[in-house]
């Protein structure tokens, strides 16, 4: 659950992104400017959160009322081993004891849906964190390891956990959405494993923008999970891609390897951190996505009607 810090909506004097090429960070780096507050990307070119030269490198980077959100991280597609989990891990320790040298006004970390135990088929905030995967055993650790730094040096830390992301600009090639337009669009295919029967909570890119954005303006401090409360089969997404694009579209089916897991999201907390927010239907922001992949879309996003008084009152 978020507590925010700011009663009213403040943006904050400047953003500092660790990270600029991945997908939420891109974004992020893209979206800021247009709602009025100023950002500074660093990318690993800059600063090598992997080597020890970054530690002195952040603490001339960092001003004191910075906010920093960090999205820098070595995701599934660079491996799941032993060497990914100990770079991933001294990535944060590194930013860690930067923190102790140039503390910054606010932290928001962008962890993942994958520190939740598997076996848990409904989860929310409350939900254990349990798992024998190195890459959920990471964002555990860097989520333990930022949380004894920030509070050593008495800095709001906010944890964002979102589920999969979908979108235009995406980099991991994910199962899911971004997968399946890629090959639609490209092969004319979409493969599933099985038969697609699997449930999984997907979220739309702009609404995690619009998260980060909004614990921003309010100085958030808690977990909350980024997630859209409603959890479809990856059959029914291959549909609905098939059904926006309109063009003919194979549906493959490969056999199954792994049992058959769902996994569902409550987002009460979300809603009750911020009331009448309301993310993209999968429907919606497929459409949106197509758009973006055409060109017929700027990316641009607007929030719903009942909390655009609110936000317009930070600007």
């Amino acid at each position: 659950m978020l507590v925010h810090r700011n009663p009213t909506p403040q943006p904050p004097s400047r953003v500092v992104v660790l990270g600029s090429h991945g997908f939420i960070a891109s974004r992020l780096i893209r979206t800021l400017p247009s709602k009025g507050i100023a950002s500074r990307a660093v990318a690993s070119a800059e600063v090598d959160l992997t080597a020890r030269s970054a530690g002195a490198k952040l603490p001339r980077i960092l001003m004191s009322a910075d906010a920093l959100v960090v999205t820098s991280a070595l995701t599934p597609e660079h491996g799941r081993d032993r060497d990914t989990f100990l770079k991933n891990v001294a990535m944060i320790d590194t930013l860690c004891a930067a923190l102790q040298h140039a503390p910054c006004t606010h932290v928001i970390y962008l962890s993942s849906d994958s520190v939740y135990d598997s076996r848990v088929e409904m989860v929310d905030e409350d939900t254990p964190c349990e798992s024998n995967d190195l890459y959920a055993l990471a964002h555990m650790a860097r989520e333990k390891l930022l949380e004894d730094a920030c509070r050593t040096a008495g800095v709001p830390l906010a944890i964002i956990r979102p589920c999969a992301v979908y979108g235009a600009g995406d980099t991991h090639n994910s199962y899911g959405p971004n997968r399946f337009l890629r090959t639609a669009r490209g092969e004319g295919r979409i493969v599933l494993f099985g038969e697609g029967e699997e449930e999984r909570d997907h979220i739309y890119i702009d609404d995690v923008i619009r998260i980060i954005h909004m614990s921003l303006l309010r100085a958030s401090t808690g977990v909350i999970n980024a997630v859209s409360g409603t959890a479809v089969s990856f059959h029914e997404v291959a549909y609905k891609i098939v059904a926006a694009l309109g063009i003919p579209v194979r549906i493959e089916t490969t056999p199954r390897k792994v049992p058959i897991t769902h996994k569902h999201f409550q987002a009460a907390a979300l809603h009750e951190a911020f009331p009448g927010y309301v993310t993209a239907s999968l429907d919606q922001g497929i459409r949106k996505t197509i758009a973006q992949l055409s060109g017929a879309d700027t990316g641009a996003f607007s929030y719903p009607r009942m909390i655009m008084k609110e936000l317009d009152g930070a600007k």
